[in-house]
């Protein structure tokens, strides 16, 4: 009797086992009444103390460097070169990204204004892709003035300049546009700066940003490699020493830029990918949400470091602004202001031309 019970029972259990595993609708019925992500399970970690940490420190710095870049580069308007523009607008788009850091350090771990955290958040962005640009066209400006030293190119006008700032501002204020009017209200986590769900248009465009991210990389390192093999070049032509000098500065000052740009923003671009696909839930899973969240957030303070770093290409690029430096330096600030007409053409560095 006990045997006759004991193989009914395993048949039954069988029978059960094999109804559940085999049916595809009660599987999806298990899996839909799990509950659904919620971004606040997402925990900021090291993050919530760190990050105010080093924003602080690199808003502090940005401020005073790039107001210092401004004054280098608006108190001299007869020395006005292609170069000097690009600059300039580098340095306000630096100073209005180190503006946004205040606000990302008091709302890093808190609810914020949901309007004031959804500004600051677009403008964050379009500040850090038009720096992008921006030292895009310096190293496209320094490539034609040394490849071909003897053209003339529409590109080095004043004029030509000016306009390619504008476009510049323009096409990151309409890549921005449609995040100032993305719903979040649905989001269940309203944590200011946190991880959080994202439509399709939105993470289209985000790709699309990081597509043509990695199109200006190619176009920076084949420019630096160009600039590079023609100064190494100049610097092997015997019996002149100081044509070697000024080929081995300059190639010292060409690997400036391409280093800041690859260091703050490559690494930021590799870990967008993957971390748009989380927000779009093509990567499923809380623990690769978890480590795509801290993950990104530590690459995008690695390129707010820019900010600050883009005025040591100014240091050694412009010579206005070495000045400007050294007299705030020594207090005579006010005095290169006033006398800064007075410094010669003659003196301008080759980079800087």
């Amino acid at each position: 009797m006990d045997l006759l019970t004991s193989s009914t029972l395993s048949d039954v259990t069988i029978k059960t086992w094999t109804l559940e595993t085999s049916d595809p609708l009660s599987r999806h019925l298990n899996v839909s009444s799990s509950p659904p992500f919620n971004g606040c399970d997402i925990q900021d970690g090291i993050l919530s103390w760190m990050l105010p940490v080093v924003y602080s420190f690199v808003c502090g710095l940005s401020l005073l460097s790039n107001i210092l870049a401004l004054i280098a580069f608006g108190t001299n308007c007869q020395r006005c070169t292609s170069m000097t523009i690009y600059m300039r607008n580098l340095a306000i788009a630096d100073l209005l990204l180190a503006l946004c850091l205040p606000f990302r350090i008091a709302y890093q771990n808190g609810n914020g204004p949901f309007l004031l955290c959804h500004v600051v958040g677009a403008f964050f962005y379009l500040n850090m892709y038009a720096s992008i640009m921006f030292l895009s066209l310096i190293s496209m400006d320094r490539y034609l003035k040394i490849i071909r030293p003897l053209q003339q190119y529409k590109i080095h006008s004043v004029q030509w300049s000016s306009r390619a700032t504008h476009v510049v501002w323009m096409i990151n204020v309409v890549f921005i546009v449609p995040f100032l009017f993305e719903n979040k209200g649905n989001e269940p986590c309203q944590k200011c700066f946190h991880f959080k769900q994202k439509g399709n248009v939105s993470a289209a465009i985000n790709l699309t940003a990081v597509m043509a991210f990695f199109v200006l990389l190619f176009l920076f390192v084949y420019f630096y490699a160009k600039v590079s093999a023609k100064l190494h070049r100049a610097s092997l032509v015997k019996n002149q020493p100081q044509t070697k000098r000024n080929s081995n500065r300059a190639m010292k000052k060409s690997f400036i830029v391409l280093i800041i740009f690859i260091v703050c923003f490559v690494p930021y671009h590799l870990v967008r990918v993957p971390y748009v696909l989380a927000q779009i839930n093509i990567i499923p899973g809380l623990p690769w949400k978890q480590t795509l969240h801290i993950t990104n957030e530590l690459v995008l303070c690695l390129s707010t470091l820019n900010s600050c770093l883009d005025p040591v290409i100014y240091f050694f690029l412009s010579e206005s602004f070495k000045r400007v430096v050294i007299c705030t330096i020594q207090g005579k600030l006010k005095l290169i202001m006033n006398n800064q007409d007075r410094v010669s053409n003659g003196n301008r560095s080759v980079t800087e031309m």
